[in-house]
Protein backbone atom coordinates (compact mmCIF):
# COMPACT_ATOMS: atom_id res chain seq x y z
CA UNK A 1 0.00 0.00 0.00
CA UNK A 2 1.48 3.32 -1.04
CA UNK A 3 0.86 6.11 1.42
CA UNK A 4 1.28 9.66 0.28
CA UNK A 5 2.44 12.36 2.55
CA UNK A 6 1.71 15.86 1.44
CA UNK A 7 3.19 18.05 4.31
CA UNK A 8 38.82 8.37 -34.10
CA UNK A 9 44.23 7.73 -40.82
CA UNK A 10 45.53 5.27 -42.92
CA UNK A 11 48.05 6.29 -45.59
CA UNK A 12 46.59 7.17 -49.00
CA UNK A 13 46.87 4.30 -51.45
CA UNK A 14 45.85 3.71 -55.10
CA UNK A 15 43.11 1.42 -53.83
CA UNK A 16 41.58 4.15 -51.74
CA UNK A 17 41.74 6.54 -54.71
CA UNK A 18 39.86 4.05 -56.91
CA UNK A 19 37.18 3.81 -54.27
CA UNK A 20 36.71 7.55 -54.27
CA UNK A 21 36.26 7.60 -58.05
CA UNK A 22 33.71 4.83 -57.79
CA UNK A 23 31.87 6.74 -55.16
CA UNK A 24 31.85 9.84 -57.38
CA UNK A 25 30.41 7.74 -60.17
CA UNK A 26 27.61 6.63 -57.87
CA UNK A 27 26.65 10.19 -57.08
CA UNK A 28 26.71 11.18 -60.75
CA UNK A 29 24.35 8.34 -61.72
CA UNK A 30 21.26 10.27 -60.67
CA UNK A 31 22.29 13.33 -62.68
CA UNK A 32 23.14 11.29 -65.81
CA UNK A 33 19.80 9.44 -65.61
CA UNK A 34 17.92 12.71 -65.33
CA UNK A 35 19.93 14.12 -68.26
CA UNK A 36 19.00 11.15 -70.43
CA UNK A 37 15.34 11.52 -69.53
CA UNK A 38 15.39 15.25 -70.21
CA UNK A 39 16.93 14.64 -73.66
CA UNK A 40 14.05 12.35 -74.61
CA UNK A 41 11.48 14.76 -73.21
CA UNK A 42 12.82 17.77 -75.09
CA UNK A 43 13.07 15.92 -78.42
CA UNK A 44 9.53 14.57 -78.22
CA UNK A 45 7.44 17.07 -76.31
CA UNK A 46 4.21 16.06 -78.06
CA UNK A 47 4.63 12.31 -77.59
CA UNK A 48 6.15 12.24 -74.15
CA UNK A 49 4.97 8.84 -72.96
CA UNK A 50 6.00 6.87 -76.10
CA UNK A 51 9.42 8.51 -76.02
CA UNK A 52 9.94 7.74 -72.35
CA UNK A 53 8.90 4.10 -72.85
CA UNK A 54 12.05 3.66 -74.99
CA UNK A 55 14.33 4.81 -72.18
CA UNK A 56 15.81 1.97 -70.14
CA UNK A 57 16.52 3.63 -66.81
CA UNK A 58 15.87 2.49 -63.26
CA UNK A 59 13.73 5.18 -61.70
CA UNK A 60 14.24 6.46 -58.18
CA UNK A 61 13.20 9.45 -56.13
CA UNK A 62 16.42 11.44 -56.72
CA UNK A 63 16.21 11.03 -60.51
CA UNK A 64 12.52 12.00 -60.67
CA UNK A 65 13.08 14.95 -58.38
CA UNK A 66 15.89 16.21 -60.64
CA UNK A 67 13.70 15.99 -63.76
CA UNK A 68 10.87 17.84 -62.02
CA UNK A 69 13.22 20.60 -60.92
CA UNK A 70 14.49 21.07 -64.49
CA UNK A 71 10.97 21.15 -65.91
CA UNK A 72 9.48 23.38 -63.23
CA UNK A 73 10.87 26.66 -64.57
CA UNK A 74 9.39 26.78 -68.06
CA UNK A 75 8.00 23.31 -68.91
CA UNK A 76 5.72 22.34 -65.98
CA UNK A 77 3.21 20.54 -68.22
CA UNK A 78 5.99 18.31 -69.56
CA UNK A 79 7.15 17.74 -66.01
CA UNK A 80 3.66 16.67 -64.96
CA UNK A 81 3.31 14.24 -67.86
CA UNK A 82 6.70 12.77 -66.92
CA UNK A 83 5.57 12.41 -63.30
CA UNK A 84 2.36 10.62 -64.34
CA UNK A 85 4.34 8.29 -66.64
CA UNK A 86 6.84 7.52 -63.88
CA UNK A 87 4.03 6.60 -61.51
CA UNK A 88 2.88 3.85 -63.88
CA UNK A 89 6.22 2.05 -64.17
CA UNK A 90 6.13 -1.51 -62.77
CA UNK A 91 9.22 -1.29 -60.57
CA UNK A 92 8.58 2.15 -59.15
CA UNK A 93 5.86 3.75 -57.07
CA UNK A 94 5.55 7.37 -56.01
CA UNK A 95 5.85 7.95 -52.28
CA UNK A 96 3.85 10.51 -50.34
CA UNK A 97 7.03 12.59 -50.22
CA UNK A 98 7.29 12.53 -54.02
CA UNK A 99 3.69 13.66 -54.45
CA UNK A 100 4.48 16.53 -52.13
CA UNK A 101 7.59 17.44 -54.12
CA UNK A 102 5.72 17.31 -57.43
CA UNK A 103 2.95 19.49 -56.06
CA UNK A 104 5.47 22.03 -54.75
CA UNK A 105 7.86 22.09 -57.75
CA UNK A 106 5.09 22.24 -60.36
CA UNK A 107 3.12 24.73 -58.24
CA UNK A 108 -0.13 22.81 -58.67
CA UNK A 109 -1.82 24.57 -55.77
CA UNK A 110 -1.09 27.98 -57.32
CA UNK A 111 -1.58 26.86 -60.95
CA UNK A 112 -4.27 24.13 -60.96
CA UNK A 113 -4.84 24.69 -64.68
CA UNK A 114 -1.67 22.60 -65.32
CA UNK A 115 -3.68 19.46 -64.57
CA UNK A 116 -6.50 20.50 -66.90
CA UNK A 117 -3.93 21.39 -69.59
CA UNK A 118 -2.35 17.93 -69.38
CA UNK A 119 -5.75 16.21 -69.67
CA UNK A 120 -6.56 18.36 -72.71
CA UNK A 121 -3.15 17.51 -74.25
CA UNK A 122 -3.95 13.81 -73.83
CA UNK A 123 -7.24 14.38 -75.68
CA UNK A 124 -5.67 16.41 -78.50
CA UNK A 125 -2.89 13.83 -79.04
CA UNK A 126 -5.37 10.95 -78.78
CA UNK A 127 -3.23 9.36 -76.05
CA UNK A 128 -4.13 6.07 -74.42
CA UNK A 129 -5.18 7.12 -70.93
CA UNK A 130 -5.78 4.70 -68.04
CA UNK A 131 -7.49 4.84 -64.68
CA UNK A 132 -4.06 4.66 -63.04
CA UNK A 133 -3.01 7.86 -64.81
CA UNK A 134 -6.07 9.64 -63.49
CA UNK A 135 -5.35 8.36 -60.00
CA UNK A 136 -1.91 9.99 -60.07
CA UNK A 137 -3.67 13.26 -60.93
CA UNK A 138 -6.20 12.74 -58.14
CA UNK A 139 -3.46 12.14 -55.58
CA UNK A 140 -1.85 15.40 -56.70
CA UNK A 141 -5.18 17.17 -56.21
CA UNK A 142 -5.31 15.70 -52.72
CA UNK A 143 -1.79 16.96 -52.03
CA UNK A 144 -2.89 20.41 -53.19
CA UNK A 145 -6.03 20.10 -51.02
CA UNK A 146 -8.19 21.11 -54.00
CA UNK A 147 -11.45 19.15 -53.83
CA UNK A 148 -13.09 20.99 -56.73
CA UNK A 149 -10.09 20.25 -58.98
CA UNK A 150 -10.29 16.62 -57.87
CA UNK A 151 -13.97 16.51 -58.80
CA UNK A 152 -13.23 17.92 -62.27
CA UNK A 153 -10.55 15.24 -62.78
CA UNK A 154 -13.03 12.56 -61.68
CA UNK A 155 -15.62 13.83 -64.19
CA UNK A 156 -13.02 13.88 -67.00
CA UNK A 157 -12.42 10.13 -66.62
CA UNK A 158 -15.65 9.31 -68.47
CA UNK A 159 -14.51 11.32 -71.53
CA UNK A 160 -11.58 8.87 -71.87
CA UNK A 161 -13.76 5.79 -71.26
CA UNK A 162 -12.10 5.32 -67.89
CA UNK A 163 -14.49 4.00 -65.25
CA UNK A 164 -13.72 5.48 -61.82
CA UNK A 165 -13.27 2.88 -59.09
CA UNK A 166 -13.96 3.11 -55.38
CA UNK A 167 -10.45 4.39 -54.64
CA UNK A 168 -10.88 7.29 -57.08
CA UNK A 169 -14.17 8.27 -55.47
CA UNK A 170 -12.70 7.92 -52.00
CA UNK A 171 -9.95 10.44 -52.75
CA UNK A 172 -12.45 13.09 -53.82
CA UNK A 173 -14.93 12.29 -51.06
CA UNK A 174 -12.22 12.63 -48.41
CA UNK A 175 -11.15 16.00 -49.82
CA UNK A 176 -14.69 17.39 -49.60
CA UNK A 177 -15.05 16.07 -46.06
CA UNK A 178 -11.82 17.78 -45.04
CA UNK A 179 -13.29 21.01 -46.44
CA UNK A 180 -16.40 20.34 -44.38
CA UNK A 181 -18.47 20.16 -47.57
CA UNK A 182 -20.02 16.89 -46.44
CA UNK A 183 -23.19 17.18 -48.53
CA UNK A 184 -21.08 17.12 -51.71
CA UNK A 185 -19.23 14.07 -50.35
CA UNK A 186 -22.50 12.29 -49.61
CA UNK A 187 -23.79 13.01 -53.13
CA UNK A 188 -20.67 11.33 -54.51
CA UNK A 189 -21.21 8.36 -52.20
CA UNK A 190 -24.78 7.99 -53.52
CA UNK A 191 -23.49 8.36 -57.07
CA UNK A 192 -21.21 5.36 -56.53
CA UNK A 193 -24.25 3.11 -56.16
CA UNK A 194 -25.60 4.26 -59.52
CA UNK A 195 -22.53 2.89 -61.33
CA UNK A 196 -22.37 -0.37 -59.39
CA UNK A 197 -19.69 0.74 -56.98
CA UNK A 198 -20.01 0.27 -53.25
CA UNK A 199 -18.63 2.42 -50.47
CA UNK A 200 -15.92 0.65 -48.47
CA UNK A 201 -14.68 1.24 -44.94
CA UNK A 202 -12.51 4.18 -46.10
CA UNK A 203 -15.55 5.85 -47.67
CA UNK A 204 -17.64 5.52 -44.54
CA UNK A 205 -14.84 6.62 -42.22
CA UNK A 206 -14.21 9.79 -44.28
CA UNK A 207 -17.88 10.78 -44.39
CA UNK A 208 -18.50 9.88 -40.75
CA UNK A 209 -15.58 12.03 -39.66
CA UNK A 210 -16.87 14.84 -41.83
CA UNK A 211 -20.34 14.64 -40.26
CA UNK A 212 -18.99 14.34 -36.73
CA UNK A 213 -16.65 17.30 -37.21
CA UNK A 214 -19.58 19.59 -37.96
CA UNK A 215 -21.89 18.18 -35.32
CA UNK A 216 -24.37 16.35 -37.57
CA UNK A 217 -24.63 13.46 -35.13
CA UNK A 218 -28.02 12.13 -36.22
CA UNK A 219 -26.82 11.87 -39.84
CA UNK A 220 -23.67 10.15 -38.59
CA UNK A 221 -25.69 7.61 -36.57
CA UNK A 222 -27.93 6.89 -39.57
CA UNK A 223 -24.82 6.33 -41.71
CA UNK A 224 -23.50 3.77 -39.22
CA UNK A 225 -26.81 1.88 -39.50
CA UNK A 226 -26.57 2.07 -43.31
CA UNK A 227 -23.07 0.57 -43.10
CA UNK A 228 -24.45 -2.47 -41.36
CA UNK A 229 -27.18 -2.80 -43.98
CA UNK A 230 -24.53 -2.83 -46.74
CA UNK A 231 -22.52 -5.53 -45.01
CA UNK A 232 -19.78 -3.18 -43.81
CA UNK A 233 -19.40 -3.90 -40.09
CA UNK A 234 -18.48 -0.84 -38.02
CA UNK A 235 -15.22 -1.23 -36.12
CA UNK A 236 -13.65 0.59 -33.20
CA UNK A 237 -12.38 3.34 -35.53
CA UNK A 238 -15.91 4.08 -36.72
CA UNK A 239 -17.33 4.14 -33.22
CA UNK A 240 -14.43 6.25 -31.96
CA UNK A 241 -15.15 8.88 -34.62
CA UNK A 242 -18.81 8.91 -33.68
CA UNK A 243 -17.95 9.08 -29.99
CA UNK A 244 -15.67 12.05 -30.58
CA UNK A 245 -18.51 13.91 -32.23
CA UNK A 246 -20.92 13.01 -29.43
CA UNK A 247 -18.44 14.22 -26.82
CA UNK A 248 -18.03 17.56 -28.58
CA UNK A 249 -21.60 18.23 -29.63
CA UNK A 250 -23.70 15.79 -27.65
CA UNK A 251 -23.82 14.76 -24.01
CA UNK A 252 -22.15 12.50 -21.49
CA UNK A 253 -25.23 10.32 -21.31
CA UNK A 254 -25.19 9.69 -25.06
CA UNK A 255 -21.43 8.97 -24.93
CA UNK A 256 -22.00 6.48 -22.13
CA UNK A 257 -24.79 4.83 -24.13
CA UNK A 258 -22.52 4.57 -27.19
CA UNK A 259 -19.74 3.01 -25.12
CA UNK A 260 -22.30 0.58 -23.71
CA UNK A 261 -23.41 -0.38 -27.21
CA UNK A 262 -19.78 -0.92 -28.25
CA UNK A 263 -19.14 -3.08 -25.21
CA UNK A 264 -21.95 -5.39 -26.35
CA UNK A 265 -20.42 -5.73 -29.83
CA UNK A 266 -17.92 -8.45 -30.75
CA UNK A 267 -14.48 -8.50 -32.36
CA UNK A 268 -13.02 -5.22 -33.63
CA UNK A 269 -16.10 -3.24 -32.67
CA UNK A 270 -15.40 -3.35 -28.95
CA UNK A 271 -13.99 -0.19 -27.37
CA UNK A 272 -10.26 -0.31 -26.66
CA UNK A 273 -7.76 1.72 -24.68
CA UNK A 274 -7.51 4.33 -27.43
CA UNK A 275 -11.30 4.69 -27.56
CA UNK A 276 -11.71 5.25 -23.85
CA UNK A 277 -8.70 7.57 -23.58
CA UNK A 278 -10.01 9.72 -26.44
CA UNK A 279 -13.36 10.12 -24.67
CA UNK A 280 -11.68 10.96 -21.36
CA UNK A 281 -9.52 13.55 -23.10
CA UNK A 282 -12.45 15.14 -24.88
CA UNK A 283 -14.44 15.58 -21.68
CA UNK A 284 -11.42 17.02 -19.89
CA UNK A 285 -10.89 19.49 -22.73
CA UNK A 286 -14.49 20.60 -22.31
CA UNK A 287 -13.98 21.20 -18.60
CA UNK A 288 -15.97 18.15 -17.55
CA UNK A 289 -13.27 16.19 -15.69
CA UNK A 290 -15.69 14.79 -13.12
CA UNK A 291 -17.69 13.25 -15.97
CA UNK A 292 -14.41 11.91 -17.37
CA UNK A 293 -14.00 10.07 -14.05
CA UNK A 294 -17.24 8.19 -14.80
CA UNK A 295 -15.76 7.12 -18.16
CA UNK A 296 -12.68 5.88 -16.29
CA UNK A 297 -14.87 3.81 -13.99
CA UNK A 298 -16.80 2.34 -16.93
CA UNK A 299 -13.49 1.60 -18.67
CA UNK A 300 -12.18 -0.33 -15.67
CA UNK A 301 -15.45 -2.22 -15.22
CA UNK A 302 -15.20 -3.35 -18.86
CA UNK A 303 -11.73 -4.76 -18.09
CA UNK A 304 -9.80 -2.14 -20.06
CA UNK A 305 -6.96 -0.78 -17.94
CA UNK A 306 -5.92 2.86 -18.25
CA UNK A 307 -2.32 3.64 -19.23
CA UNK A 308 -0.01 6.57 -18.51
CA UNK A 309 -1.63 8.70 -21.21
CA UNK A 310 -5.13 8.13 -19.85
CA UNK A 311 -4.08 9.08 -16.34
CA UNK A 312 -2.03 12.09 -17.45
CA UNK A 313 -4.98 13.50 -19.38
CA UNK A 314 -7.35 12.98 -16.47
CA UNK A 315 -5.01 14.35 -13.79
CA UNK A 316 -4.34 17.44 -15.87
CA UNK A 317 -8.06 17.96 -16.46
CA UNK A 318 -8.81 17.76 -12.75
CA UNK A 319 -6.00 20.14 -11.83
CA UNK A 320 -6.97 22.70 -14.45
CA UNK A 321 -10.46 22.77 -12.92
CA UNK A 322 -8.97 23.18 -9.45
CA UNK A 323 -10.00 19.67 -8.34
CA UNK A 324 -6.58 18.78 -6.92
CA UNK A 325 -7.97 16.60 -4.13
CA UNK A 326 -9.85 14.54 -6.74
CA UNK A 327 -6.54 14.11 -8.60
CA UNK A 328 -5.00 12.62 -5.46
CA UNK A 329 -8.00 10.33 -5.03
CA UNK A 330 -7.91 8.96 -8.58
CA UNK A 331 -4.18 8.28 -8.21
CA UNK A 332 -4.78 6.38 -4.97
CA UNK A 333 -7.54 4.38 -6.69
CA UNK A 334 -5.76 3.48 -9.95
CA UNK A 335 -1.99 3.69 -9.43
CA UNK A 336 -0.23 0.39 -8.97
CA UNK A 337 -2.61 -1.51 -11.24
CA UNK A 338 -1.66 -0.70 -14.84
CA UNK A 339 0.10 2.61 -14.21
CA UNK A 340 2.90 3.08 -11.70
CA UNK A 341 2.86 5.53 -8.82
CA UNK A 342 6.00 7.11 -10.34
CA UNK A 343 4.10 7.91 -13.55
CA UNK A 344 0.96 9.14 -11.84
CA UNK A 345 2.67 11.45 -9.39
CA UNK A 346 5.07 12.73 -12.09
CA UNK A 347 1.97 13.66 -14.10
CA UNK A 348 0.52 15.39 -11.05
CA UNK A 349 3.70 17.43 -10.57
CA UNK A 350 3.59 18.59 -14.20
CA UNK A 351 -0.10 19.42 -13.97
CA UNK A 352 0.35 21.46 -10.80
CA UNK A 353 3.23 23.39 -12.38
CA UNK A 354 1.11 24.09 -15.45
CA UNK A 355 -1.51 25.81 -13.31
CA UNK A 356 1.10 27.77 -11.36
CA UNK A 357 1.05 25.82 -8.10
CA UNK A 358 4.81 25.50 -7.55
CA UNK A 359 4.59 25.01 -3.79
CA UNK A 360 2.14 22.09 -4.07
CA UNK A 361 4.15 20.59 -6.98
CA UNK A 362 7.32 20.81 -4.88
CA UNK A 363 5.64 19.03 -1.97
CA UNK A 364 4.50 16.20 -4.23
CA UNK A 365 7.94 15.97 -5.82
CA UNK A 366 9.72 15.76 -2.47
CA UNK A 367 7.20 13.12 -1.36
CA UNK A 368 8.09 11.06 -4.48
CA UNK A 369 11.77 11.16 -3.54
CA UNK A 370 11.13 10.34 0.15
CA UNK A 371 8.98 7.35 -0.82
CA UNK A 372 11.85 5.97 -2.95
CA UNK A 373 10.01 6.46 -6.21
CA UNK A 374 11.58 7.71 -9.44
CA UNK A 375 10.10 10.86 -10.95
CA UNK A 376 10.30 10.99 -14.73
CA UNK A 377 12.63 13.31 -16.64
CA UNK A 378 9.92 15.76 -17.62
CA UNK A 379 8.72 16.30 -14.06
CA UNK A 380 12.28 16.52 -12.71
CA UNK A 381 13.45 19.03 -15.31
CA UNK A 382 10.33 21.16 -15.06
CA UNK A 383 10.28 21.51 -11.29
CA UNK A 384 14.01 22.37 -11.22
CA UNK A 385 13.53 24.93 -13.98
CA UNK A 386 10.69 26.58 -12.09
CA UNK A 387 12.76 26.81 -8.89
CA UNK A 388 15.59 28.42 -10.87
CA UNK A 389 13.18 30.89 -12.44
CA UNK A 390 12.18 32.16 -9.00
CA UNK A 391 15.81 32.31 -7.81
CA UNK A 392 15.63 29.43 -5.33
CA UNK A 393 19.06 28.16 -6.33
CA UNK A 394 19.94 26.27 -3.12
CA UNK A 395 16.55 24.52 -3.02
CA UNK A 396 16.97 23.59 -6.68
CA UNK A 397 20.43 22.13 -5.97
CA UNK A 398 19.20 20.05 -3.05
CA UNK A 399 16.35 18.74 -5.14
CA UNK A 400 18.83 18.01 -7.95
CA UNK A 401 20.89 15.93 -5.50
CA UNK A 402 17.78 13.99 -4.52
CA UNK A 403 16.95 13.32 -8.15
CA UNK A 404 20.49 12.11 -8.85
CA UNK A 405 20.31 9.79 -5.85
CA UNK A 406 17.02 8.29 -7.08
CA UNK A 407 18.91 6.98 -10.16
CA UNK A 408 18.25 6.71 -13.90
CA UNK A 409 16.51 10.06 -14.17
CA UNK A 410 17.41 12.28 -17.09
CA UNK A 411 17.50 16.01 -16.39
CA UNK A 412 17.66 18.52 -19.25
CA UNK A 413 21.35 19.44 -19.75
CA UNK A 414 20.77 23.21 -19.76
CA UNK A 415 19.37 23.11 -16.22
CA UNK A 416 22.78 22.19 -14.78
CA UNK A 417 24.29 25.26 -16.47
CA UNK A 418 21.49 27.57 -15.33
CA UNK A 419 21.76 26.27 -11.77
CA UNK A 420 25.57 26.56 -11.66
CA UNK A 421 25.41 30.13 -12.95
CA UNK A 422 22.79 31.00 -10.32
CA UNK A 423 24.81 29.53 -7.46
CA UNK A 424 27.88 31.47 -8.58
CA UNK A 425 25.92 34.72 -8.73
CA UNK A 426 24.80 34.12 -5.16
CA UNK A 427 28.45 33.41 -4.30
CA UNK A 428 27.44 30.04 -2.89
CA UNK A 429 30.72 28.62 -4.16
CA UNK A 430 30.85 25.55 -1.91
CA UNK A 431 27.61 24.27 -3.39
CA UNK A 432 28.69 25.44 -6.86
CA UNK A 433 31.84 23.30 -6.49
CA UNK A 434 29.70 20.26 -5.63
CA UNK A 435 27.53 20.84 -8.69
CA UNK A 436 30.58 21.34 -10.94
CA UNK A 437 32.01 18.06 -9.64
CA UNK A 438 28.70 16.33 -10.32
CA UNK A 439 28.68 17.75 -13.86
CA UNK A 440 32.25 16.47 -14.44
CA UNK A 441 31.25 13.02 -13.18
CA UNK A 442 28.16 12.94 -15.38
CA UNK A 443 29.98 14.38 -18.42
CA UNK A 444 27.53 17.28 -18.55
CA UNK A 445 29.01 20.26 -20.39
CA UNK A 446 28.67 23.82 -19.18
CA UNK A 447 26.85 25.56 -22.01
CA UNK A 448 28.60 28.43 -23.79
CA UNK A 449 26.25 31.28 -22.76
CA UNK A 450 27.09 30.67 -19.10
CA UNK A 451 30.85 30.05 -19.22
CA UNK A 452 32.14 33.63 -19.00
CA UNK A 453 29.80 34.60 -16.19
CA UNK A 454 30.55 31.50 -14.12
CA UNK A 455 34.33 31.78 -14.60
CA UNK A 456 34.27 35.50 -13.71
CA UNK A 457 32.54 34.91 -10.40
CA UNK A 458 34.84 32.04 -9.48
CA UNK A 459 38.03 33.92 -10.34
CA UNK A 460 36.93 36.86 -8.23
CA UNK A 461 36.59 34.45 -5.34
CA UNK A 462 40.04 32.88 -5.87
CA UNK A 463 38.47 29.52 -6.73
CA UNK A 464 41.20 28.49 -9.21
CA UNK A 465 40.60 24.78 -8.66
CA UNK A 466 36.93 25.18 -9.45
CA UNK A 467 37.80 27.29 -12.51
CA UNK A 468 39.95 24.36 -13.68
CA UNK A 469 36.98 22.03 -13.25
CA UNK A 470 34.75 24.38 -15.18
CA UNK A 471 37.19 24.44 -18.12
CA UNK A 472 36.88 20.67 -18.26
CA UNK A 473 33.12 20.80 -18.64
CA UNK A 474 32.82 23.84 -20.93
CA UNK A 475 31.28 23.25 -24.36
Amino acid sequence: MFIRSRSFTPLISPKRSNFSLSKFGLFSTFASSAEKLMTHLQKNESKVEKSLDRVKIKLNTACINEVLQRCSVDKPQMGLRFFIWAGLQPKYRHSAYMYGQACKLLEIKQKPHIISDVIEAYRMENCAVSVKMFKVLLYLCREAKDANLGLRVLRKMKEFNCRPDTTAYNVVIAMFCEKREVDEAMKLMEEMGLIDLYPDMMTYVAVLKGLSDIGRLEDACRLVKAMKGHGCVPNAVVYSILLDGICRFGSLERAMEMLGEMEKESGNSKPNLVTYTAVVQRFCEMGQSMDALRILDQMREFGCKPNKTTMSVLIKGLCVEGRIEEAYKVIDKVAGESVSYDECYSSLVLSLLQIGKLEEAEKVFRMILVQGLRPDGAASSTVLRQLCLVGRWLDAFRLCEGIENSGNVSIDADIYSILLAGLCQEKNLVVAAKLAKLMVERGVQLQAPYVDDVVKHLKNSDEEELVSKISRISS
